[in-house]
């Protein structure tokens, strides 16, 4: 039996808490992590699991091995890590997690630098706005727009975007131009939704220190920023929205209209996230490379 090997087995499993999702995240077959395990708790004399048929729990046996197995490892991956920058390139799979609309427009046409610089990482991209419990669902950082409060996680500040108010002039044709945010209250509205809480955001604005709100009513909400922005371009309603490179494209193209000029709100800032512990050589260049090239003024 490869201690090391099982003993890696075995902390994945404690912090998913499930054979299945611990050998998803390991690229394992679950009879492999299942089997590995019992082969550990044969090796020590003792049960470090307990299984039942609705849950898994850890023993005390096993939470006590559980922290001095994670200490060892991460002083392993240390050890491996600093040879790793020193004498050749991070390798191995790498599972993150991004906004779809940061995906489509910041990620991916970066990646080609990224995998030049470092070809020896295989990349699994998820692509979603839903919270994502990072140690649970075996990912190694993610993007997310907005606040994030998570004592676990440590946040870094990547892009930040100005965020207008628009609509499609046929919107507008039809329904008026609002002159003050006021008038938004008389006007369909297209709303975002947390995936999270369910809780619509409000739409803010700002000038000459006075400070507005409107948090509705809303005609029609997503959870999904490619949604949203369809919904826009259909002419749905009002909406505020990152200006990013698509709404750059659609103002260019004459297919939406800024309203509301001189009024600003709350730019929407994207952090990227990872675990509060020792990274792993892959993260730590993602992260790395992210700042670099992901920040505001390089994407």
């Amino acid at each position: 039996m490869d201690r090391l090997h099982a003993m890696r087995i075995f902390a994945r499993v404690v912090e998913t808490a499930s054979f299945t999702r611990a050998a998803d995240a390991l690229d394992l077959p679950k009879a492999s992590v299942s089997q590995q395990v019992a082969r550990l708790e044969a090796h020590l004399g003792v049960r470090l699991l307990q299984r039942t048929t609705r849950r898994l729990q850890v023993t005390e046996d096993g939470a006590a091995y559980y922290e001095r197995a994670v200490a060892l490892l991460d002083e392993l991956e240390d050890l491996e890590s600093s040879l790793a920058t020193a004498g050749r390139s991070p390798r191995g799979r790498l599972r993150i997690d991004v906004p779809s609309a940061f995906g489509t427009r910041v990620l991916v046409p970066a990646l080609p630098e990224f995998f030049a610089r470092y070809p020896g990482i295989r990349l699994e991209v998820g692509s979603s706005d839903r919270p994502v419990d990072l140690l649970g669902e075996g990912v190694d950082c993610v993007i997310r727009g907005g606040e994030v409060h998570d004592d676990s996680l440590i946040g870094r500040r990547l892009e930040s975007l100005p965020v207008h108010t628009f609509a499609t002039p046929g919107y507008l044709k039809r329904h008026g131009v609002p002159k003050h945010p006021d008038d938004l209250r008389r006007h369909a509205l297209i709303g975002y939704f947390s995936t999270k809480t369910g809780r619509l955001f409000p739409y803010d604005f700002a000038r000459d220190g006075e400070r507005i709100e409107i948090d509705g009513p809303f005609h029609v909400a997503f959870n999904d920023a490619n949604t949203f922005f369809a919904a826009a371009l259909a002419g749905l309603g009002i909406f505020q929205m990152p200006a990013g490179v698509y709404v750059r494209e659609a103002l260019a193209a004459k297919r939406l209209r800024r309203i509301l000029v001189d009024w600003t709100a709350d730019p929407l800032v994207h952090t990227i996230l990872y675990p509060n512990r020792r990274l792993s050589a892959r993260v730590q260049v993602f992260v790395d490379w992210a700042l670099e090239r992901l920040s505001s003024g390089s994407a």
